[in-house]
């Protein structure tokens, strides 16, 4: 196995449905001009609040991919 060299870049996911699916979607654009992206830390939660309930769960993430040699 090779050395690697890894870029981090930060990225915000939302979802109506669930934190879960917020890292998801994110993930999932993210991965549509990025790539080689192999690990993600989440770095924040939190959400918006319409008529005293959930509106969007929001997440905030570090997204990890290889550099091309």
């Amino acid at each position: 196995m090779s050395d690697h060299v890894y870029r981090l870049s930060e990225i915000v996911g939302s979802s109506q449905t669930s934190v879960d699916d917020a890292i998801r979607t994110a993930i999932r654009k993210a991965a549509q001009t990025v790539r080689h992206i192999e690990w993600f830390e989440t770095k924040e939660i939190r959400g918006q609040v319409v008529d005293g309930d959930v509106g969007y769960f929001q997440v905030r993430l570090a997204v990890g991919f290889r550099v091309e040699e």
